[in-house]
Formats: structure tokens, sequence, C-alpha cells
């Protein structure tokens, strides 16, 4: 199967995520693609092909004569799509030899390159981009058609010598519980990589460190014309919450390895209000140091309205890989060369969020990040290159080689 063929035939199955759910995986519609892919990986001839009851699902090219004591690598995507926005009845548009100019989405949508700027490098690549009222779900129904790709042609050419291979698919990354049952020794890889970045090139072994916030504010609602002295309005102390939190601390105006806080989540009445957060750094101290000002702006507020009145939950979510990820140097040096070796320039910087592979890495499978091709990922401004693609599909295969000498 092509490589084009079977990314749409990926994006057309609904696997959207929830934070509301406390079920795993969040939703069970993710088991349609996971099990599409097992079949899929038998029917290509791969073994010891599992999917348990969380979903994950697990497959082995086994290593080519000779190579059975070189290490053993991995390959893992996540299945899931953003809970941002939908991702049922996806259509998909293709635009061949892409000329450079604005993209029309629909009638009333357009992708313009004044906006996003990124797209003059994407001239003549073939793109494939939504129709303005979903997702694309590049991300990372990209990355997952990419290691398919990979794993169909090295079963398809055994000439191509490569130790045992390990290829594993998650569901709910996007809602930050993609590994939590993840059995790393039943994965049984000494090293692997995960196929969910962005801009071709990009290899990422740094990513925040991350914590979610969720506070909810217990008002008093009295009627407005006899409430001095007496009401405690919940939206406007959640709002006074936010505005204590330093504004050019804040995702639209943070690059590179700067932190953040980013308000996900406000709804409530006089009554009761809830406001969300993500809280992320680079920098463990910095991290520490912005969790301890969130914590000091509460208690402030429960000062001046009570202790009752505010109640903040506070969780670390992820950490930085880069500990974890640089005592093996060798993990990335490949990359580096497999890139190379498929004529990709590499981009090492850090992720400015987190993957599957920052969790496993700390779980004792040192996981880097390799680009996927995907771009403006969780909304319908999403698109992927075919070309940036297939360059993964090359760079997972130079990788196998590699590691096979």
């Amino acid at each position: 199967m092509e490589l084009k063929e079977r990314f749409l035939k990926y994006v057309a199955v609904d696997t959207q995520s929830s934070e509301e759910s406390e079920t795993f995986p969040s939703t069970a519609k993710q088991f349609d693609l996971l099990n599409m892919l097992a079949d899929e990986m038998r029917t290509l001839g791969l073994t010891d092909v599992t999917t348990d009851k969380y979903g994950y699902t697990m497959g082995t090219i086994p290593a080519s004569e000779g190579c059975e004591n070189a290490p053993v690598i991995g390959f893992i995507a996540h299945v899931d799509t953003s809970p941002d926005m939908s991702g049922k009845e996806v259509h998909p548009r293709i635009i061949e030899e892409y000329d450079g100019s604005d993209i029309v989405l629909n009638n009333a949508l357009t992708m313009r390159v004044a906006d996003f700027p990124e797209l003059r490098s994407f001239v003549g690549h073939t793109l494939i981009h939504t129709d303005g009222t979903t997702l694309l779900g590049a991300d990372d129904k990209a990355g997952v058609a990419e290691i398919m790709t990979a794993a169909e042609y090295l079963l398809a050419h055994p000439e191509i010598k490569h130790g045992k291979i390990r290829i594993g698919f998650t569901p709910d990354e996007e809602v930050g519980r993609g590994v939590d049952y993840f059995d790393v020794a039943a994965f049984g890889a000494d090293f692997a990589y995960t196929m969910d970045g962005g801009y071709e090139g990009e290899l990422e072994y740094e990513n925040f460190n991350a914590a979610s916030a969720k506070v909810t504010v217990q008002g008093r609602n009295v009627h407005p014309g006899y409430a001095k002295n007496k009401m405690i309005n919940a939206i406007e102390v959640a709002c006074e919450l936010n505005s204590m939190l330093p504004c050019n601390e804040r995702p639209e105006f943070t690059d590179g390895y700067e932190g953040f806080y980013h308000c996900v989540g406000f709804n409530g009445t006089v009554e009761q209000a809830q406001v969300s957060y993500i809280i992320r750094d680079h920098d463990a101290d910095k991290f520490e140091a912005k969790k301890v000002y969130i914590w000091s702006c509460v208690d402030l507020l429960q000062k001046k309205y009570g202790k009752e009145v505010l109640t903040l939950t506070l969780k670390d979510q992820y950490y930085n890989m880069r500990k974890m990820v640089e005592p093996h140097p060798q993990v990335i040096d490949k990359a580096l060369e497999a890139m190379r070796m498929a004529d990709v320039k590499p981009i090492v910087r850090p992720i400015r969020g987190g993957t599957d592979g920052a969790r496993l890495s700390f779980m004792g499978l040192p996981c880097p990040n390799i680009f996927a091709g995907g771009m403006n990922f969780h909304g319908k401004f999403e698109y992927c290159s075919l070309d940036s693609m297939q360059k993964a599909v090359n760079v997972i295969i130079n990788i196998a080689k590699l590691w096979a000498k």
C-alpha cells in the first residue's frame, strides 16, 4: 500500500480522545484504528502482534539473519487525535505541486501564506490539508502511516540487514495519558523513536517539564441589588487569579526555551467557576518556580476571600527527557546520520510540548522524537507534506540499517 493511500485510510477513522473521560483509552473508538493496525501488521507478516486491554498495539519485524544480536529498536506513534477539534468525517484535500499561493479550504476559509509563512518552504511538494471543518489527523497518523510503510518495505526487501524492530501504537497521547499502562518490558526495545514531530528534519530530545493546574472557585451568590459586602462573584475571582499570572509568560509571547502558563479552560457562574491551566518550562528550577508562584497567587486570594473559596489541584504530567537521553548519544547520532542519508537537513531543537517518548524515557526506554511532516496540529489549518512524510519513511529505514552495523 502506498504511503498516501495508507495515510488517507487512517485519517478516515475517528480516533479523537477525551479529557473528560475516566476510562482508558478515553474513547472506545480508538480501538477501531488500533485493531485495524493489528490486522494490517499480521497481513504484512509482522510477528508477535498484540493488542492489550488498554489498546497498546505492538508487533515485531524479526531480525535479519546474522543481526540477531543487534540492539532492539522501537518505533512508536499515537493513534488518537486532539480533543481541541473534531476528527470525525475528515475530508482531506490534496494539492499536487503546490505553487506557494494561499490555500482555499472552503468558501468561508482560506489558509493565507501571510499568516502561515512556512508554506513557502513547501513549494513543489504534494500537500494534504483539511476542508476547514475538522482537523486532519496528521498528528499523529502521519507517524503511524510512516512506520507501517517502512515496516512493509523492510519485510518486502530482506536484502536490507537490520536487527529486531519493535513497533508500538498508543492511545490517549493527546490527553497526556498515552503511556500510563505501556509495558516497557513487554515492548522489549533497547531504544526507540517516536515519529511525532512536525517540520522536516526535526529531531528532538528535549521537551517541556509539564504540569496541570485546576482551580475551583466557590462563590456566594446574592441578589445584585443587595449584594454589597455579601456577594463573592466566582467569575470575578477566577479572572483576578488569571490577571495575577505574568502576561508575558503566555504561549503567544514565548518561544525557544521560554516557559509559560496557558489557560486552557474557563467556565462558571457567579456561584461557582473553574479555570484550568497547563504550566510548562524546559528548565527544572524555573518549572518548580512557576508552580510555587501559582500556589502563592491562590494562597493570597484565599487570604482575601476565605480559604474555602479557592481550591487548587496541581499535578505533574511529564518531565524533560534530555537527562535520560543524553547518556545514550548513539541514539541521537544514528538519527542524525539517518537523516543525512535521506537527504534531510537535521534541525535539532527542543519540543515546545511533549510526546509519549518523554515519559517512556523516564520509564527506562530512551526515546527521542523525529519529524513526521505535519504542520498546524490540532486545528482546521492542519496540513502535511507527502514529500516530507516519504523522507520520514526513509529515515526509519536508515535507522534500522544503522543499528544493525
